[in-house]
């Protein structure tokens, strides 16, 4: 079994057309049929089922396509480790984020970082905490921002905590508050119009979770959006939404309301494969991350209920 074997079937698998794989691979389509061929006669399976122009995985192909990911994924740490120990100043860093944190923290470390290594390729995957987690297990990424979940995270990886912050309700600056208070218990959105987030997103799941505890079933206004449609949604009149402090910063349009203790909290962490040697492009991010994080603290710029860890 070769490398370029595998990198023509993960091309194959992925476009289900062997042209386009061929393309994409940069050789002739007989070529990169033979060494499918070739990769299926050594294995003893057939890797592909070809019907009526229907490219399709058969069992053999399903079980080898996330090994054959991870291993290529894994190669290429390898070449980007080497070519740190010889000196060479350049190469890729695969970060992934959920979106509230690529609408916050993400842009101004990355911004730094840019600076201090240059030469680096970003690559930044966007995505909800548990897809994060595939990918990263799968060798799809060398780093990932999550939402730490309370039943904890993949064996696979290790996952360094790196702040903690509160979830407060997002309201429209042009209605009136949904709270004369200073702080809003969560039992007082029962009946108010809630903007909610698409199913599979970390922070749906978070305020569902945390309604049940307090006893109702939200009523929603909205539901099925990424976080910059939930808060034009909120900005426009269409309800409140339960967001993460961090990302109101700078909306002048959007109303910051506490919650009443004990309120809703959750942990960010930054998660690597365990099995994986963060490269020196990966060490660094994490440095300038936590400088960032610890300084932001320390001048007094991070919003009220969120600290660093």
């Amino acid at each position: 079994m070769q490398l370029q074997q595998l990198k023509y079937f993960v091309a194959v698998a992925e476009t289900r057309h062997f042209t386009q794989a061929a393309e994409q691979a940069g050789v002739t389509q007989p070529s990169l049929s033979k060494q499918i061929h070739v990769l299926e006669t050594e294995l003893g399976a057939p890797l592909f089922t070809r019907s009526r122009g229907n490219i399709m995985l058969t069992p053999a192909g399903e079980a080898l396509l996330p090994r054959a990911r991870r291993i290529l994924a894994d190669v290429e740490t390898a070449r980007l480790e080497v070519q740190e120990l010889i000196g060479v100043r350049r190469g890729r860093l695969r970060l992934g984020a959920t979106p509230s944190l690529c609408t916050s923290l993400v842009a101004p470390v990355l911004r730094r970082y840019q600076e201090g290594y240059p030469g680096v390729r970003l690559m930044l995957e966007e995505g909800g905490s548990q897809d994060l987690v595939g990918k990263l297990a799968r060798g799809g990424l060398d780093l990932a921002l999550i939402v730490l979940p309370e039943h904890g995270t993949d064996p696979a990886l290790r996952a360094e905590p790196i702040l903690r912050e509160s979830l407060v309700v997002a309201s429209s600056t042009t209605l009136p508050a949904p709270t004369e208070a200073g702080t809003l218990r969560l039992s007082e959105l029962d009946g108010q119009p809630l903007v909610m987030f698409r199913p599979g997103y970390d922070l749906r799941d978070a305020t569902l979770e945390a309604c049940r505890r307090a006893g109702f079933t939200p009523t929603f206004a909205i539901e099925g959006g990424e976080m910059d449609a939930v808060l034009g949604f909120v900005e426009a009149g269409l309800g409140v939404a339960l967001v993460p402090s961090l990302v109101l910063s700078g909306r002048t349009r959007l109303r910051s309301t506490p919650l009443a203790p004990p309120g809703v909290q959750r942990t960010i962490a930054l998660a690597h494969r365990r099995d994986v040697t963060p490269t020196h492009a990966a060490r660094a991010l994490r440095e300038v991350l936590l400088a960032y994080v610890h300084e932001e603290s320390a001048w007094s710029r991070l919003p009220t209920g969120v600290e660093p860890i």
